[in-house]
């Protein structure tokens, strides 16, 4: 399996970063922008594996099954540094670790990699950190930054890093995707690619989790019942829930195997007493764990909301005569009915509340549940 399999309806950035491990265009600094679901840090991941890959001939690097390969994909490579957040920012002292990590030379590999998947999370104070060491590398050390679009990063960063820019892919192959390396039944992943609007990772929840499913749907037909104040009180209570349950869901699991692989490491006895020293790893453990579900959460909850607004992208879809195809197909009738009882001006005015309630809630320290209820309030 190639590390580029991951990259389903992405050819010309497959080919981009091809080229580059042949010497074609390869620079010290790469930024990845695409929107959520483009898969842009998962093509900074293939392409940090296929300069590092261990094959010989140039021509197979990125073959997904060599040992730079395995331990790249699970970051567990010493010369290829994953920096993601599981808070607002990156903070400047993480950013001067990274220049300090950027500074040394590659171990094992061919170079040193450092990935920062949210680049976009960086204040300019902190992000005029890395300025001076992506402006002149260390020989042999490669920096790629990814984030939603090129605005996101300050102008002195990007004019110095090569532009790679990813597109959502098609839900065809999205769903291929799925049933190519997840051993999803085709409608299975046809609905389920369509129903997380090409995102990759959401369509492979929803392919493996049926509760997952279920939360959505019930996302998604809130308008139906949408009829008064209360009725928009209840929707906003319920939607904080919902999110909460859908974070809750996908940390748990990921959780649980961190804390197992630390004991692990650390050599801790099955059974009896923890001693001290060990008790305090599992405690910073835990207190990371409980920041990054606060993230989680908030996450959680915008994405929620992108399901409601499929909703009225759908309504307006129908009220325009446009034939692309619904999201919601299965609620084609529900949406015929509902698109009858109003304007495309008011659909449109729903959006836009639903957008606002996005923005405040993942720019701002805004009381999530007092944020839905005013947007609720608004799509009555």
């Amino acid at each position: 399996m190639s590390v580029w399999d991951d990259l389903q309806g992405q050819p010309a950035v497959v080919e981009q970063l091809r080229q580059a491990t042949l010497g074609e265009g390869l620079t010290h600094a790469w930024l990845f922008t695409g929107p959520p679901g483009s898969g842009r840090s998962n093509a900074a991941k293939a392409f940090a594996a296929a300069l590092n890959c261990d094959q010989e001939d140039v021509t197979r690097r990125g073959c997904g099954e060599c040992h730079a390969c395995q331990t790249i994909l699970g970051e567990t490579h010493s010369d290829v540094t994953f920096v993601r957040t599981e808070k607002v920012t990156i903070t400047i002292d993480e950013a001067r670790d990274l220049v300090s990590t950027a500074g040394n030379r590659p171990s094992s590999g061919r170079w040193r990699i450092i990935v920062v998947e949210d680049a976009d999370r960086m204040a300019e104070r902190t992000t005029n950190v890395l300025l001076k060491a992506i402006e002149e590398p260390t020989p042999r050390t490669i920096w790629m930054l990814c984030a939603p679009s090129p605005a996101d990063v300050l102008v002195t960063i990007r004019s110095r890093c090569r532009a790679v820019a990813l597109r959502l892919p098609p839900a065809a192959d999205v769903a291929a995707l799925l049933v190519k390396r997840d051993g999803v039944e085709p409608a299975l992943a046809e609905r389920a690619a369509r129903a997380a609007q090409s995102h990759v990772g959401i369509a492979r929840r929803l392919a493996r989790d049926p509760e997952a499913r279920e939360r959505r749907m019930e996302t998604v037909k809130f308008p139906l019942g949408l009829r008064g104040v209360t009725a928009a009180v209840m929707m906003a209570d319920k939607l904080v829930k919902i999110a909460t349950a859908e974070a809750n869901s996908s940390n748990e699991e990921r959780d649980a195997a961190e804390k197992a692989a630390l004991l692990a490491t650390l050599g801790a006895p099955e059974s009896g007493t923890l001693p001290p020293s060990m008790r305090s790893q599992i405690r910073q453990l835990e207190e990371d764990q409980k920041r990054r579900a606060k993230r989680s959460i908030t996450d959680s909850l915008d994405r929620t909301l992108t399901d409601l607004l499929s909703f009225y992208r759908d309504v307006l879809i129908i009220q325009l005569g446009n034939s692309v195809e619904l999201v919601n197909v299965e609620l084609r009738s529900e949406l015929e009915e509902f698109a009858g009882r109003s304007a495309p001006e008011t659909t449109l005015a729903r959006m836009d509340a639903i957008n606002k309630a996005r923005q405040r809630i993942t720019t701002t320290n805004v009381a999530p549940l007092l944020t839905i209820e005013s947007m609720a309030a608004s799509l009555i």
